[in-house]
């Protein structure tokens, strides 16, 4: 069973009982579900997983006023639940994972991840939340919010970046990949620079994983789960493999990987609308998404700057 199967099945036997029984009153003004940090929410855990801050575990998010009044003895009978009786070992503590899981309020947890009780709203609050803030802000499943307001915040980040935003990080992943992977890499390669060629394909990558993700709509996770992802992707599935061998290529071969993520990429920007460049070095397809971009300051801002 993954975390998240685990935590629905231990909130509907065991949570859901003591709550409704606890709090018959609340339970109507309750959101519950398992969203935020950890793999288990995002679905990519594993066995190697289970070693910290995994176990039966669930959210119980209140409104700022509930959480003030009843947030302590919510919390009290969240604790006392009988975990053992999952056949599975309770979450470990740690002072790391605070906040996870149990009692939470809504509006400090969506200001944990966006920096706004409600989230964001105009074109220069979304530009300041880092894509993995956003990515663990929509993640796993609520399995129940009679009230509806942790949810409706949650639905309207799902709903993506605004275009403008999303074209204008595009150009800058655009950019990006160019810089360091098309131009950068085969210099630093020249100059013999083996630690500087290292670094201008991880940065290649990494930019080419967030651009995927921008491409389909979707929150790029925590850097480490960004690959698992995009494996799981139907339409990258041919870059995945690219990017898989990009990891341990060398000099040439890393070259011409390289040079075949971008021409999916620029295929992809084409398909969308955003280009008219026929070529594959990206750098030339900035001017184009640029323009697309509605908000005048938007794009009269440097391509590189986010």
């Amino acid at each position: 069973m993954n975390g998240l199967a685990l935590s629905r099945s231990f909130y509907e036997t065991i949570g859901k009982p003591a709550l409704e029984q606890q709090f018959p009153a609340l339970m109507s003004r309750m959101a519950i579900g398992l969203a935020g940090e950890g793999s288990e929410c995002l679905g990519f855990d594993d066995e190697l997983s289970r070693d910290h801050d995994w176990g039966p575990a669930f959210c119980i998010w209140l409104e700022k006023e509930d959480y003030m009044q009843y947030g302590a003895q919510v919390q009290a009978v969240y604790d006392a639940l009988p975990v053992e009786q999952t056949g599975y070992p309770a979450r470990p503590y740690s002072p790391t994972s605070a906040g996870r899981v149990g009692c939470l309020c809504i509006q400090d947890w969506y200001r944990r991840y966006t920096g706004l009780e409600e989230g964001p709203v105009t074109l220069a609050q979304w530009r300041q939340i880092p894509e993995a803030f956003l990515a663990t802000a929509t993640n796993g499943a609520v399995f129940y919010d009679p009230l509806g307001h942790f949810s409706a915040v949650r639905e309207r980040l799902q709903q993506f970046y605004p275009e403008d935003v999303r074209i204008k990080k595009m150009a800058a992943r655009a950019a990006v990949m160019a810089q360091a992977g098309q131009y950068n890499f085969p210099r630093c390669v020249k100059r013999q620079d083996a630690v500087a060629a290292q670094l201008a394909k991880a940065e290649f990558t990494r930019a080419a994983l967030s651009m995927l993700y921008l491409l389909e709509r979707q929150y790029a996770p925590f850097y480490k789960w960004m690959f698992r992802g995009v494996k799981q992707m139907p339409k990258w599935k041919r870059t995945a493999v690219l990017l898989e061998r990009l990891s341990t290529a060398q000099e040439e071969d890393a070259l011409r990987l390289m040079e075949g993520i971008c021409m999916n990429v620029a295929a992809e920007l084409r398909r969308q609308r955003l280009t008219e460049q026929s070529g594959n070095f990206l750098l030339d397809l900035c001017p184009d998404l640029m323009a697309k971009i509605q908000d005048e300051t938007l794009r009269k801002t440097h391509v590189m700057q986010e």
